[in-house]
């Protein structure tokens, strides 16, 4: 499988620890996604919640620590936002068009994802199978975030993008990586 790389950028004007920074790989192939978030520097910083036995789906992951991707057929303004915490819970919305028809997609019960975390660094990796959440010859797009929050109650938003004069991470003109059909 082919892998896009990709740095995030923070939104302009919010303060960001000195030395952090976001990074990753996105890739598709057979139907099968597989998306890679690394955060590193000094995190002991950051408030990063502890693993959680057993993960669940919930809501408002965007509230603490979260890594966030974005995937929806290039010609439609349909897309599945992804949240994945770093305590192991996560979430997939199915959204109609910008913001709009926000609901859980049912074809997830459960989104196993690795998170290793070290001294410096933490990666959250997801490989799950998505053939069927798209018609098979889609050219797909795909838009990558995070939200990184200090122990000090501070967020950062970081995006491929940050087209608008906030950050937003569900804009269409911030789907930037394009994966093979």
């Amino acid at each position: 499988m082919e892998l896009l790389t990709f740095p995030l950028s923070p939104f302009p004007g919010e303060a960001i620890p000195p030395g952090l920074s976001v990074t990753g790989a996105i890739g598709m192939n057979a139907g099968t996604l597989l998306i890679r978030h690394r955060l590193t520097g000094n995190i002991s910083g950051l408030a990063i919640a502890p693993r959680s036995d057993p993960p669940e789906r919930r809501g408002c992951l965007w509230e603490a620590c979260c890594f966030e991707f974005f995937i929806g057929e290039r010609d439609s303004e349909a897309y599945l936002e992804f949240n994945l915490s770093p305590a192991g819970h996560w979430n997939v919305y199915r959204f109609d068009s910008y913001r709009e028809g926000m609901r859980e997609e049912i074809a997830f019960s459960a989104l196993p994802f690795r998170v290793m975390r070290e001294e410096d660094a933490l990666t959250v990796s997801l490989e799950v199978e998505a053939g069927g959440l798209f018609p098979p010859t889609s050219a797909l797009s795909a838009a990558v975030a995070a939200i990184v929050r200090t122990n000090a109650g501070d967020a950062s938003h970081w995006a491929l993008a940050h087209p608008g004069p906030r950050p937003d991470f569900h804009r269409r003109d911030a789907f930037l990586l394009d994966l093979p059909a």
